[in-house]
């Protein structure tokens, strides 16, 4: 799936994502699973000025996330690796070429072997690691619990690996994204759409392809899906269960509002992990995924079952100053 591993993706997904917008909804409405509970009983409706307090509360934190060394807003460069040695650097005979003031001509060298990945340093590279200067060193990606981030200067770099693709994410601590992020704009908090959903498990588990914005396709565990009702009609969204003991299920969607009021390639939205037969949807709670803040994020598309022809007006808005092909 990959097009280029060696090529820098300064608009990663153009074309991509251009093929899939606009987006087709669909209804949103499934044939219910034969093993579905029956419907159950409404809880209380929430209270107004509780989920305002903690709606604010949710953005706060979610602001916090942004603007954080480890944020979004400080994704400066992605790469895809190939087999052998991957010289990188700030001169463009190098295979990776990242033009930065905090990094050397040629910083080392990525050798990928059997899916394994060492970084091997220039002596004048610069590059440490917790601080320590770098020689050689063997890196875990970020398939893992704790990926092994480099250092130069205000760069932080290490492999990500995407649908069995291996590349090196770059993030700049003084990105210009993170030091002129200019806040998120959101439809008004209405308890209207915090919603008591049905869930309807799938036994077995289902695997649903996921595409990416650059085009990388890979499945995801789907446990079940939530159904909700809205202007007077059923509506249907498949779940994601990222880990198997994560507590929340994670949802891919887009809406009539998408590519208008909020972002062309859909929004995203965690939910409590069911117990039983019923499931709480917070639609104040959807937000941007992260490629309409950043050029060099790989984010999954909604899956046609999750293009609601419904607008949901809730949750975050198009970001104000996306990157120029989101806009």
């Amino acid at each position: 799936m990959l097009r280029n591993p060696l090529v820098v993706l300064t608009r990663p997904g153009v074309a991509v994502l251009a093929a899939l917008l606009p987006l087709t909804f669909v209804a949103g409405v499934a044939a219910q699973d034969a093993t579905a509970p029956a419907q159950s009983t409404p809880a209380a409706a929430p209270d107004p000025q509780a989920e305002r307090a903690s709606i604010n509360q949710w953005r706060m934190q979610r602001i916090e996330s942004l603007t954080s060394d480890s944020g979004w807003l400080t994704l400066a460069g992605l790469f895809w690796l190939k087999d052998g040695g991957n010289s990188f650097g700030r001169d463009p005979g190098n295979s990776l070429v990242l033009d930065n003031p905090s990094l050397a001509a040629t910083a080392g060298s990525f050798a990928v072997s059997e899916r394994k990945v060492r970084f091997i340093a220039d002596p004048e590279g610069g590059v440490t690691h917790a601080g320590q200067p770098v020689e050689t060193l063997a890196l875990q990606s970020d398939a893992t619990a704790e990926p092994t981030v480099l250092e130069s200067g205000t760069l932080r770099f290490y492999v990500i690996e995407r649908a069995g693709n291996l590349g090196v994410r770059v993030r700049d601590l003084n990105n210009p994204r993170r030091l002129q992020f200019r806040g998120l704009s959101y439809f008004p908090v209405s308890t209207d759409w915090v919603l008591n959903a049905r869930f309807v498990r799938y036994e077995p588990v289902r695997h649903i392809r996921i595409v990416n914005i650059l085009g990388m396709e890979e499945e995801q565990v789907s446990p079940g899906a939530v159904v909700f009702t809205h202007n007077g009609r059923e509506w249907r969204l498949d779940t994601v269960l990222e880990q198997p003991d994560d507590p929340q299920l994670f949802i891919m969607f887009a809406d009539a509002t998408s590519g208008h009021e909020t972002y062309g390639g859909g929004r995203f939205l965690y939910i409590p992990r069911p117990a039983g037969g019923t499931a709480t949807l917070d639609f104040n709670k959807a937000y941007n995924p992260p490629c309409a803040l950043n050029d060099f994020a790989t984010c999954p598309l909604p899956p046609p079952q999750n293009r609601l022809k419904l607008r949901i007006e809730a949750g975050e808005k198009t970001y104000a100053g996306a990157p120029a092909h989101h806009s």
